[in-house]
């Protein structure tokens, strides 16, 4: 069993890890952190222990879940779910708790997807999604630049996954949104419309993410959005 010791003297204790079904299981056992982000990608185990940003991050998160939900909701398209949901692919090597996750019931009808239950089988309970999510968005962090841009996207692809938005708000100067679509070989970016806005398939709308400041000097979001092209 490896120990990490981590920055602010804390410690994780990770037990032998020799492929993604062994991380699966510990993930998923009451011996788990229940702190940090902890992600397994091709065979790698990647730990994230830092505080998230209040407003580059989660501020951002509630604004963007809340709009992506609305719309899920409005096209009864399915599940959106926030952080801490384990989304697990054996084609893909990968095992990661993402920032946001949209997964079609016709996802699940078609069997791209499933719902992994607790081990007491309890009715309704599940802890982990095995499978393709239609839409996965990543906000990217002082410690995550690298994942979430170079290792993730590549897993994701692997994994099936239809789009891939990526988000970095940490700039005061500019804010980068991008919907990235699949391609043949890799994920590849959504065309900008004159007016900025990117074409979302899953959802099945454009989409354009603004931010302002607010009176008291602090950053607020917007993802706006529309359903018809406007050219």
């Amino acid at each position: 069993m490896a120990t990490v010791l981590l920055e602010d003297h804390a410690q994780i204790e990770i037990p032998t890890i020799r492929n993604l079904a062994e991380f699966r299981t510990w993930a998923l056992s009451d011996v788990f952190p229940q702190r940090g982000r902890i992600d397994y990608i091709g065979g790698r185990i990647e730990i994230d222990m830092s505080p998230e940003d209040y407003y580059t991050h989660g501020t951002l998160k509630s604004r963007v879940a809340r709009a992506i939900g609305d719309r899920v909701d409005e096209l009864d398209l399915g599940d959106i779910l926030i952080a801490e949901t384990r989304i697990s692919d054996v084609p893909a090597d990968l095992s990661a708790e993402p920032d946001m996750v949209v997964i079609s019931y016709q996802t699940f009808d078609d069997g791209k997807a499933r719902l992994v239950p607790k081990a007491s089988r309890e009715a309704d309970r599940y802890v982990e999604v095995e499978g393709s999510p239609d839409l996965i968005v990543e906000i990217v962090s002082d410690s995550s630049v690298q994942k979430d841009t170079e290792r993730l996207p590549v897993a994701y692809y692997q994994a099936g996954v239809r789009e891939y938005w990526l988000i970095d708000a940490r700039s005061p100067q500019e804010l980068s949104f991008q919907i990235l679509r699949r391609g043949e070989t890799a994920f590849e970016a959504t065309p900008l419309e004159t007016d900025g806005y990117q074409r979302c398939e899953v959802l099945d709308a454009w989409y354009l993410l603004e931010r302002t400041r607010h009176p008291r000097g602090h950053w607020i979001y917007e993802l706006k959005s529309r359903q018809r092209d406007s050219q």
